[in-house]
């Protein structure tokens, strides 16, 4: 009966354990989905600008006509 007992508590420890490894691999790809949208809202901001100071050169110049 101790055997057994053993066994059952050894496999809710691995249970326990493999939760613990899902909820921190979501946790980790959560923050990986975070920071790509950080990234990609920067990246916009930046092509906005330089396309703003791309158009504010050609209007000086007169490119745009």
């Amino acid at each position: 009966m101790d055997s057994q007992n053993t066994s059952f508590q050894a496999g809710q420890t691995k249970g326990q354990a493999q939760e613990k490894g899902s909820q921190m691999m979501d946790k980790a790809s959560n923050a990986v989905h975070s920071v790509q949208d950080s990234c990609n809202q920067a990246g916009q901001q930046v092509k906005a600008q330089a396309q703003s100071a791309a158009d504010a050169v050609k209007s000086t110049v007169g490119a745009n006509k």
